[in-house]
C-alpha cells in the first residue's frame, strides 16, 4: 500500500494552505476531504469577498495570545500577503486592517488554490470522511466512513470546528483527537447573534442604530464596542454584536449574569435632556422624544420607565420616573441569555486543549508525528479577518514542522 509523507485530514484553509507549504519539501503530500469539493467555507467568508487577513492583528485578538504569538512570528500577515501574491492575489486595504483580494471574490482563492494543487501535484481525496486514527510502527493508519484505508508518516488534522456545518463543520477532528487521547475544551458558538430576554424584541424587530455597546458580566463592564446593532425577534446582531458573543457565551456557560448595556445617545450630554425636558414641560411624554431617538424606542422607553401612559404630560411625571427614563437613554440593559447555535455562528470556541499541544511545532505532545491546524485547535479570534490569518499561519507552520525530518 502507497505510504504518504504527510497526510492532512481537512481541505479548508489551514488544511489547503498546510498541503502547499508541505509540497515544497516533500512529493507525497494528501489531502483528505469529507466534502465534495474543497475550501467551501473559504467561498462563504467576508460575505464572499473574502476578508483573508487583518493589517492592525495583534496576538491579543485572540483568547489564547501567547499560543497564537508564536505561531505569528512564524507566519506573520505580512508573510501572508506577500505569500497569495506570489499566487496572484493582489490584496485590497479597507478601514479597521480589513484585507481583501482586488477582484472582491472569495472565489479567487478557490481558484488559485485549484491551480496550485495541480501544479504541485498534491492528491486529494474528496468525498472521504475518516472516522479513525491508529498508529503503529511510526505509520499512521487512517480509517474512512467507507472502508477505505490510508498510510502516512505524519499526519496534520485541519478539520474545522462545528461553526456553519452546512460547509461541513461537524466537530468530527474533536473525536479523532479525543480518541487520540487529547482533551476537547468547552465548545460553543462565537462571533454569532445573542438571544435577548425582553418583551419588546418583536416590537424592536429590524430596527438597527450604531451606537456603544457594553458587555456586562455580573455587573462589572468587561468589553466595549462601538458600531451597528440591529434588533431581531430572538435579540441582537451586527459587528458589535459578534464582537461581544464571545465572552458572553463563554460566561453564560460558566454560570455568570450575563447582559449589554446600549448607549441609546452618545452626543449630547444629560444636562441637555433635563433642559428638553424642561422647556418642553407641557408636551406629552412621547412627543418630547420624537428626534432624539427611533420612533420604535419610544414606547419601551416610557414603559420601562415605569411611566404608564405614553400622552402624559411631563409636567405631571414624577421626577423619579423621568430621571430613570433620562438614564435609560444612556444606560439602558437587556439580559443575554445565550446565542444563536453553531448553524448562524462564523467561528467555533473551543477546541483540543493547547496545553496538549507543542506552541512552536503544533505538533501533538501525546503522538509524535500528530500536528493540528486552524479552528480544530482552542484558538478563536475577533471578527475581520483574524480568524482566517489564523488559519493561514497554523497551516503554514504545521506544514513546516511536519515535513522537516521527512
Amino acid at each position: 500500500m502507497n505510504i504518504y509523507d504527510l497526510i492532512i485530514i481537512g481541505g479548508g484553509a489551514s488544511g489547503i494552505m498546510a498541503a502547499i507549504t508541505a509540497s515544497q519539501y516533500s512529493e507525497k503530500v494528501l489531502i483528505i476531504e469529507k466534502n465534495n469539493r474543497i475550501g467551501k467555507k473559504v467561498l462563504v467568508t467576508g460575505n464572499g469577498r473574502c476578508n483573508y487577513t487583518n493589517t492592525l492583528l495583534k496576538s491579543t485578538d485572540f483568547n489564547n495570545p501567547s499560543f497564537v504569538e508564536q505561531i505569528l512570528n512564524q507566519f506573520s500577515v505580512e508573510d501572508t500577503i506577500a505569500f497569495f501574491e506570489t499566487l496572484g492575489i493582489e490584496p485590497k486595504f479597507e478601514d479597521e486592517g480589513k484585507t481583501y483580494p482586488l477582484s472582491e471574490q472569495s472565489s479567487s482563492f478557490l481558484d488559485v488554490f485549484l491551480y496550485e494543487l495541480k501544479l504541485r501535484n498534491i492528491s486529494v481525496e474528496l468525498n472521504q470522511e475518516i472516522i479513525s486514527i491508529n498508529k503503529k510502527n511510526e505509520v499512521f493508519k487512517l480509517t474512512s466512513n467507507d472502508n477505505s484505508v490510508f498510510m502516512s508518516k505524519k499526519v496534520i488534522l485541519s478539520t474545522g470546528g462545528k461553526s456553519m456545518p452546512l460547509t461541513g463543520s461537524n466537530g468530527s477532528g474533536f473525536e479523532l483527537a479525543k480518541n487520540l487521547g487529547h482533551h476537547i475544551t468547552e465548545v460553543f458558538p462565537a462571533l454569532v447573534k445573542l438571544r435577548i430576554e425582553s418583551p419588546y424584541l418583536k416590537q424592536l424587530s429590524g430596527v438597527k442604530i450604531s451606537t456603544q455597546v457594553d458587555l456586562i458580566v455580573d455587573d462589572t463592564v468587561i468589553q466595549t464596542e462601538n458600531g451597528d446593532i440591529l434588533f431581531a425577534n430572538y435579540g441582537i446582531s451586527g459587528p458589535t454584536v459578534l464582537e461581544l458573543s464571545r465572552k458572553a457565551n463563554d460566561n453564560i456557560i460558566k454560570g455568570s449574569n450575563v447582559g449589554v448595556r446600549i448607549v441609546l445617545i452618545q452626543s449630547l450630554p444629560k444636562s441637555k435632556i433635563v433642559e428638553r425636558f424642561e422647556i418642553f414641560k407641557y408636551r406629552e411624554i412621547d412627543q418630547s422624544l420624537v428626534g432624539l431617538v427611533n420612533k420604535r424606542f419610544i414606547n419601551v422607553l416610557i414603559k420601562q420607565a415605569g411611566i404608564e401612559k405614553n400622552n402624559t404630560i411631563i409636567s405631571d411625571i414624577p421626577k423619579s420616573k423621568l430621571f430613570k427614563l433620562i438614564d435609560l437613554l444612556y444606560d439602558w440593559r437587556l439580559k443575554v441569555v445565550g446565542s444563536l447555535g453553531f448553524d448562524d455562528s462564523q467561528v467555533t470556541a473551543g477546541g483540543i486543549d493547547i496545553t496538549q499541544v507543542d506552541e512552536l511545532t503544533l505538533e501533538s505532545k501525546l503522538c509524535k508525528g500528530l500536528f493540528f491546524c486552524g479552528e480544530v485547535l482552542d484558538v478563536d479570534g475577533r471578527c475581520g479577518g483574524f480568524n482566517l490569518q489564523w488559519a493561514w499561519s497554523s497551516g503554514h507552520v504545521a506544514a513546516i514542522h511536519a515535513t522537516r525530518d521527512l
